[in-house]
């Protein structure tokens, strides 16, 4: 009998497999560590400034844009028919010409109310304006003289009326006031179609052109602006450049108290007459004449907000609004200098 070993190779019960390894545990993965938040970089005050600067701008830009559509949406059938016959109608003189264009609905609303404190007929007669002069009116602005003017000269005249280039920079200011003209200019050809626009491109070298040809030159509330942006001796030289010999030169500039400094009082809009008087009539000019049309007694000229506390502007909105209603617009010189 051959006896085999249970322990050896081949009989008997199979063990059991071993049991593998447990797998590695995973390593976790590295927490990402945030960077440090940047510290912004401080607001340079002047660049604010601009920022707001254009901002305040571009929203005037759409505001002025709006109420220009409006505006010449007004313009109908009825209306354009009535300002052709205003244009084509005949008047014995500048004063018959400038009462009808008064009553007459072509007028921006609202301006018919500043008559009272403005007295166009008064102030154009004063200068001696004639329906075949040829005229300069340095300074648009929104139109309000203009619209008056126009129908003035429809017929033997020629008006013609400065302003910055509609054409500017969107950022710049004067673009703002160049383009609100051109939109007066546009809504109603057959009223402004005669009236020639000198652009003034480069305010700081004003060229009127005409040398030597225009009888009159209006400086309609404009001098305190020459004042404060520095042009006051350069715009007086170019006025002289452009009328005739014995040409009129006519001023109205809202009046400063007579100690008032001039470089300070033009800031809130107002000049001291005997000081505007020496600078025009260093300019080459003679004073023709004074006129108290335009005076205001009520006007204290001691306001915050300068002369724009006072209508049409109302820049304080609802405080002492009734106050400033009661006191009306500006007490202003009307002064007539002729080219010697």
């Amino acid at each position: 009998m051959v006896l085999v070993s249970s322990l050896g190779c081949g009989g008997g019960e199979t063990p059991p497999p071993e049991t593998p390894p447990p797998p590695p545990a995973a390593t976790p993965a590295p927490v990402a560590t945030p960077a440090p938040a940047e510290t912004p970089a401080p607001i340079d005050p002047a660049e604010k400034k601009k920022q707001e600067e254009r901002a305040k701008l571009a929203a005037e830009m759409a505001s002025m844009e709006e109420a220009a559509k409006k505006e010449a949406a007004r313009f109908d059938d009825a209306l354009k028919a009535q300002v052709k016959t205003l244009m084509e109608a005949k008047y014995i003189d500048a004063k018959a010409a400038l009462t009808a264009a008064m009553a007459s609905p072509h007028r921006m609303p609202g301006n018919a109310a500043r008559d009272q404190f403005r007295h166009p007929v008064e102030t154009m007669v004063f200068f001696g304006l004639k329906p075949t002069m040829t005229v300069i009116e340095f300074g648009g602005g929104g139109g309000w003289y203009t619209e008056l003017l126009a129908p003035v000269f429809a017929k033997k005249g020629k008006l013609m009326v400065t302003t910055s280039d509609w054409n500017g920079p969107e950022d710049v200011r004067s673009t703002l006031y160049g383009r609100r003209f051109k939109r007066f200019l546009d809504k109603s050809p057959d009223l402004t179609g005669k009236i020639e626009p000198i652009v003034i491109k480069d305010m700081n070298a004003p060229d009127l052109g005409h040398e030597g040809q225009v009888d009159l030159v209006l400086a309609i509330r404009e001098m305190h602006g020459w004042v404060n942006n520095k042009r006051l001796e350069k715009n007086l030289a170019a006025v002289h450049k452009a009328l005739k010999k014995g040409g009129v030169f006519g001023v109205v500039a809202h009046r400063a108290k007579p100690d008032a400094a001039p470089e300070e009082s033009s800031k809130n809009g107002y000049l001291p007459e005997a000081w505007v008087i020496k600078q025009v009539e260093a300019a080459g000019f003679k004073l023709a004449g004074k006129s108290e049309v335009n005076a205001n007694p009520k006007d204290t000229k001691d306001y915050a907000d300068g002369v724009w506390a006072l209508p049409p502007s109302l820049e304080g909105g609802d405080k002492d609004r009734d106050k400033f209603v009661a006191i009306g617009e500006s007490d202003r010189m009307t002064l007539k200098f002729t080219k010697l």
